[in-house]
C-alpha cells in the first residue's frame, strides 16, 4: 500500500518553520521562499549563503537553538539540524500541535517529505517521491525534466488561460538545430504561426488539436502582409491562446521579428523571444565557408539584397575590404549586385559563393569570383532561399567542401 498522499501547498505569505543551518537548510530555506512564504531559521550558525538569503531575502534568522515552543503558529517545519533527537524533538512537538513537518533525511519518521519538484516554462509544476530513495526521485525528476525540455511530453494546457506570444527562430532548416527552448515552446503553443523556411517538419509533432497558421511568404507572392501577421498573433493572444510565431533562422535577424515583438508590447501582450541559429552564418558554415578566418577576414556584414544592388553597394563601400559580406535574398539580382560591387571596387577576381538550401538534403553550392558566381549559379538553376557569401573566405568551400550533416526529419522533407 503507498503511504503518503501527494498534495500542492500554497505557502504564499504563511509562516514556515527552518530548522537548522547547514546545506539542508539552506536549500529547503529557498524553496519556501521561492514558495513565498514567511520563513524564520532557527540555528546559531548558518552558511554563508543561508546568512546572504536572511539579509538580502524575506527571511528571519534566529541564532540559537530550538526550544520548546518555536513549532507554534506555523503552517509547516522542517527539522534539519542532522542531530537526530533533535529533529524527532521538532517533529513530536509539531505534531502534538498538529503542524505538518518534515524530518530531512528520515523519510521513514517523518510526518511529511519533500519530492523532488521542477516548473516548465510555461508553469507546468511535477513533483516525484521516491519514497524512502530520494536520490532515485531526483533521476526520475531530472528525465522527466529533460524529456519536457525537449518538448516530447504533453504539456499542452487544455483549460484556456491568459495569452501570450513565443518568437522563435527556428534555425536555417534541419529540424535539429532547433533550440531545446524552441522545442519546449512549441509543445505549449495552441496555435503555431509559421513561414515556409521554418523547419516545418517539427509540426508533424505536435498535437492534433494545435493549429497550424502558413503565412509563408516567397518571391513575388506575400500570402499575409506583415501588419495582418502582426494583428493575428495579437488577436489570438488576446484570445487566450499560446501563439508560437515560428521562424527560419533568427527571428531578430532580417525576420521582422522586432516588428512583431513591438505589436505585441503596443498590445500589452505578454512575448517572449527564443533565439535561433541564423542562417546567414550557418548556411555557409554547411558548405565549409566560414564567415571568418584568420589571414584571411575579421568581420562580416549581413545584407538584405531585396532592396537591390545600389542599397548593397552603398553599405558595403563603409566596411574594410577584407569584410565578408553575407547577402539574404540576394539570388535574383545577383548579376547586377555583383557587378556593382566590381564597379565600386571590389576585384572581380574577388571569391564568391551561393548556397542553395542550405542544411536540407537539397543543399548546392556554386564557388566562382565575383566575376562569373552569377552566370554559375544560373546555369546551375540554384534558387531561393540562398545565401550568397563574398570574399576571401567563400574560396575555402573548395578545400573544405560540404560539412552538413542533415537529420532524418530535415531528409524527409522537413525544411523547403
Amino acid at each position: 500500500m503507498n503511504r503518503g498522499y501527494p498534495l500542492f501547498l500554497d505557502l504564499t505569505d504563511r509562516a514556515v518553520l527552518v530548522v537548522g543551518g547547514g546545506p539542508v537548510a539552506q536549500r529547503r530555506a529557498e524553496q519556501m521562499l521561492a514558495a513565498g512564504a514567511a520563513v524564520t531559521v532557527i540555528s546559531p550558525w548558518a552558511t554563508e549563503d543561508l546568512i546572504d538569503l536572511a539579509e538580502r531575502e524575506h527571511l528571519r534568522w534566529l541564532r540559537r537553538e530550538f526550544a520548546a515552543g518555536d513549532t507554534a503558529d506555523n503552517w509547516l517545519v522542517q527539522a534539519c539540524t542532522g542531530d537526530a533527537a533533535i529533529d524527532e524533538a521538532i517533529v513530536a512537538e509539531a505534531d502534538r500541535a498538529r503542524i505538518w513537518s518534515v524530518r530531512a533525511g528520515h523519510a521513514e519518521g517523518s510526518p511529511a517529505w519533500a519530492a523532488a519538484t521542477a516548473t516548465t516554462v510555461d508553469g507546468v509544476q511535477f513533483a516525484v517521491s521516491g519514497g524512502q530513495d530520494p536520490r532515485r526521485a531526483v533521476a526520475l525528476r531530472d528525465v522527466i525534466a529533460d524529456l519536457c525540455a525537449e518538448g516530447l511530453l504533453p504539456v499542452r494546457r487544455h483549460r484556456r488561460g491568459r495569452g501570450r506570444v513565443f518568437l522563435v527562430g527556428g534555425g536555417p532548416g534541419d529540424p535539429d538545430l532547433m533550440t531545446v527552448r524552441a522545442r519546449l515552446v512549441l509543445s505549449l503553443a495552441d496555435v503555431v504561426v509559421t513561414d515556409r523556411l521554418a523547419p516545418v517538419a517539427v509540426l508533424d509533432h505536435l498535437d492534433p488539436q494545435v493549429e497550424i497558421i502558413d503565412v509563408g511568404k516567397s518571391p513575388g507572392r506575400h500570402a499575409m502582409p506583415q501588419d495582418e501577421i502582426d494583428q493575428l498573433i495579437v488577436e489570438r493572444a488576446e484570445q487566450g491562446d499560446v501563439v508560437v510565431r515560428l521562424k527560419g533562422g533568427d527571428p531578430f535577424v532580417l525576420g521582422r521579428g522586432g516588428e512583431e515583438a513591438l505589436a505585441c508590447v503596443r498590445a500589452g501582450v505578454p512575448v517572449e523571444v527564443v533565439p535561433g541559429v541564423t542562417s546567414a552564418i550557418s548556411v555557409p558554415a554547411a558548405a565549409g565557408i566560414p564567415v571568418t578566418h584568420r589571414g584571411l577576414s575579421t568581420s562580416t556584414l549581413i545584407l538584405s539584397a531585396h532592396d537591390g544592388a545600389a542599397e548593397v553597394v552603398r553599405r558595403a563601400a563603409a566596411t574594410p575590404d577584407d569584410t565578408t559580406l553575407i547577402l539574404l535574398m540576394g539570388v535574383r539580382h545577383l548579376a547586377e549586385t555583383a557587378s556593382e560591387l566590381i564597379r565600386a571596387g571590389r576585384p572581380a577576381d574577388l571569391p564568391a559563393a551561393v548556397v542553395s538550401e542550405g542544411w536540407t538534403v537539397h543543399q548546392r553550392t556554386v564557388v566562382g569570383t565575383l566575376a562569373d558566381v552569377a552566370q554559375r549559379a544560373e546555369c546551375a538553376e540554384l534558387s531561393s532561399p540562398a545565401v550568397v557569401v563574398v570574399g576571401a573566405v567563400a574560396g575555402l568551400a573548395e578545400q573544405l567542401g560540404p560539412l552538413a550533416a542533415i537529420s532524418v526529419d530535415a531528409r524527409h522533407g522537413g525544411a523547403p
